[in-house]
């Protein structure tokens, strides 16, 4: 058998495969089709210090290879996470990660002072969101605001914090380099990337809210090269995103150096995503005879 537990940071997974904040929602949904406690983590939907409703309709458009999406962050806030969903994810026996998407410096700052009084395992601070006292300028966009953000947060939790890094970037080693240098236990690349669908009869974009995050297959090439461009500027541990579908892709991202990955819109297709990465990672980490997953990691060969 393959030993499938992995660490990043002070906390040990199951094994790698965690379900990605906003396609899983808080588990409810997916408590049918799952045996939830065998994932590796599950990371929140994008919780924000007040409930939000999200964008306008239409808010999410088929691409080729991909899903353009303009959610909006619905959510029902910080408070009502805690007092009633963050007690049915700790139910479920695995690893709960709760995912900030603060628009200021003061939110994501609150939020995680609030959060180190729960029993959540850790937090993954969402720098892919505008911060409006900056001109709406995404907080991941700046190595400088990076650091800013992750020290003011850091020093308000001893919980795990993993930072997710947004890929639209001119480098993102340096913008990873910035979130170890602040106090980072993890990053966790790539969120989405923003991108135009267009109604050409209408002469409109699809999406009312113009643009949106880019997810999917589409986006698996440029997230491989971005975690292997991080992999060999950092020491923190990686978890690997974008276009994960199946355990071949998950193998692929611990190759180019991530430690554990995130399936996301993989699950708004099956519902047993997650699940059948674990299995297949399993399947071909014992025909290829490891004896951990974690072996993968870094493996790399370039010519």
């Amino acid at each position: 058998m393959v030993n499938l537990s992995v660490q990043i940071g002070a906390l040990t997974l199951k094994n790698p495969v965690i379900a990605a904040s906003g396609t899983f929602g808080f588990g409810r949904e997916m408590q049918q089709w799952n045996e939830l406690s065998e994932l590796g983590a599950i990371c929140s939907k994008g919780l924000t210090l007040n409930p939000r409703l999200g964008n306008d309709p239409p808010r999410v458009a088929e691409t080729t290879g991909g899903l353009l999406n303009s959610v909006g962050l619905q959510n029902p806030g910080l408070e009502a996470f805690i007092a009633t969903e963050l007690p049915f994810m700790k139910s479920l026996g695995t690893t709960i990660i709760a995912n900030i998407a603060g628009h200021s410096l003061a939110e994501n700052v609150a939020m995680a002072e609030q959060l180190d009084a729960t029993d959540v395992d850790g937090i993954e601070l969402n720098l892919s969101c505008p911060n409006v006292s900056q001109g709406c300028m995404a907080f991941g966009s700046s190595a400088p605001m990076i650091e800013e953000v992750v020290s003011a947060v850091r020093a308000k939790t001893q919980k795990p914090l993993w930072v997710k890094l947004t890929p639209n970037v001119t480098s993102i080693a340096e913008m990873a380099l910035a979130a170890e240098a602040a106090g980072a236990d993890a990053v966790s690349l790539i969120n989405t990337l923003l991108g135009l669908a267009i109604d050409r009869k209408s002469r409109r974009p699809v999406l009312r809210n113009n643009t949106g995050g880019l997810s999917g297959p589409a986006i698996k090439p440029v997230a491989l090269r971005m975690v292997w461009d991080v992999y060999r500027a950092i020491r923190i541990p990686i978890i690997g995103m974008g276009g994960i579908m199946n355990g071949e892709d998950g193998i692929e991202f611990m190759l180019a150096g991530a430690t554990a990955i995130q399936v996301g819109t993989a699950n708004l297709i099956s519902p047993t995503a997650c699940h059948d990465v674990i299995t297949n990672m399993s399947a071909i980490a014992q025909t290829e005879n490891m004896a951990q997953i974690s072996q993968y990691t870094g493996l790399l060969q370039p010519w």
